[in-house]
């Protein structure tokens, strides 16, 4: 039984933050690759270019872009991976995302899954990036934002059932 669900938790801080007339969160969205491997399905992280932290493919929209197209184009940016994206994400998360002046932006990070069925050996951030196939109890033991652990913790034996 699970005491905390961190999304939740988020999601309650972020409403009194804008009740309390703080500014919104920036929007990002995320791609949660996976595939079907031997003993079940497994998740796809990248490192992060700056601190090297393992991390989902994710970024900001592009003008007139929707949120699951945008999952789909990072992923393909920052991992070299091409599939099926969902409609609708299984969830999100806020982190802090400094800038080179110091600055911390709150984001909220719109997850969606990504059934992967392709992956190229070249991409455009291969040389910035490393890439990682895990199961999910691993993968979410690499992840510093807890409301994303659990999201990765919490896929089902067949993940496209969390998407559904």
């Amino acid at each position: 039984m699970k005491l905390i669900n961190h999304s939740t938790t988020d999601q309650l801080i972020e409403w009194v933050r804008r009740m309390l007339g703080g500014t919104p969160a920036h929007v990002q969205s995320a791609a949660l690759p996976w595939r079907m491997g031997s003993k079940g399905p497994e998740v796809l992280l990248v490192t992060s270019r700056q601190t090297g932290r393992w991390i989902l493919p994710k970024g900001w929209p592009e003008p007139h872009e929707t949120l699951p197209a945008s999952a789909a184009r990072e992923a393909f940016e920052e991992a070299g991976i091409r599939g099926h994206v969902s409609d609708t994400p299984i969830g999100t998360y806020f982190y802090g995302k400094a800038s080179p002046s110091g600055l911390v932006r709150r984001c909220e990070v719109h997850v969606f899954l990504l059934e992967t069925v392709e992956s190229e050996k070249r991409w455009p951030e291969k040389h910035q990036r490393n890439r990682r196939w895990l199961s999910p109890s691993e993968a979410a033991k690499r992840i510093a934002e807890p409301a994303l652990a659990e999201m990765i913790t919490d896929l089902n034996v067949n993940p496209r059932e969390s998407a559904a």
